[in-house]
């Protein structure tokens, strides 16, 4: 394919739920390196780039082969900052200051250390065959967490589904419910235009959403101190070879 795709890699410095996550060792090798070496494996990216306001998460990444050409301003790096605004800045910088602008973007979070070079592959595949706007990652949800079984209760804690149809309705044959889906946090591919096009911090998935249905056992999206145990017992399971 002879369309620019740019892997960038979001990692600020001021993690709250595992300190210093992007940079802690798992696996016997930083977080934020397995997004790196995912990326450049799968062989799809002309430029893949970190964005972070720490410079020890910039050295850590320079020496894993990403690129770190400019440091991302305080302002963007707050608790609360939207991930739209991230991607955008960065864009904005490669055009003004390299004059380059990719078709494509795939944003690649440090804290899915299980993404494999096959999934990356996958959504550009997917994204060069349909034309869509956009390939988001998402894995089946178990039939005991389906949205048709979900339910809501009002102030009485009389309860409802949560389409608002009484529970009476409710499917009980988990082979009767609709297949349904949940990110994974692991892939987003989309049309650069889409960032400027729409105002919502997913604005950039557009409105033709395509699937990448990925195996539920790469599943490990790292926020909590319990999602860092999971993801160290996944490594060291003695017959995991991602």
């Amino acid at each position: 394919m002879d369309k620019k795709i740019l892997g960038i890699i979001t990692a600020r410095g001021g993690s709250k739920g595992v300190p210093g996550k992007n940079i802690k060792l798992l696996g016997g090798q930083p977080l934020i390196a397995y997004s790196i070496e995912a990326a450049k494996k799968s062989g799809v990216f002309d430029r893949i780039i970190l964005t972070t306001d720490d410079a020890r998460i910039a050295d850590v990444a320079k020496k894993y082969g990403c690129e770190v050409p400019f440091m991302r301003p305080k302002e963007l790096a707050a608790d609360d900052t939207q991930h739209l605004p991230v991607l955008r800045h960065t864009i904005n910088w490669l055009k003004d200051n390299e004059g380059y602008v990719p078709d494509y973007v795939m944003t690649l979070f440090p804290t899915c250390p299980l993404r494999q070079p096959e999934h990356i592959r996958e959504a550009v595949e997917i994204i060069t065959k349909t034309e869509a706007d956009s390939v988001f990652g998402v894995s089946p949800v178990p039939g005991h967490y389906n949205p048709y079984r979900s339910m809501t209760k009002d102030a009485e804690d009389r309860l409802a589904l949560i389409n608002g149809q009484p529970v009476r309705k409710r499917i009980m044959r988990r082979q009767d419910l609709p297949a349904s889906y949940a990110s994974n946090g692991m892939i987003y591919l989309f049309k650069t235009d889409n960032l400027f096009k729409y105002d919502e911090d997913a604005g950039m998935l557009g409105d033709d959403v395509r699937a990448l249905v990925i195996d539920p056992k790469y599943n490990v999206d790292i926020d909590t101190p319990e999602d860092w145990a999971i993801a160290e017992a996944t490594f060291q399971k003695p017959n995991f070879n991602g």
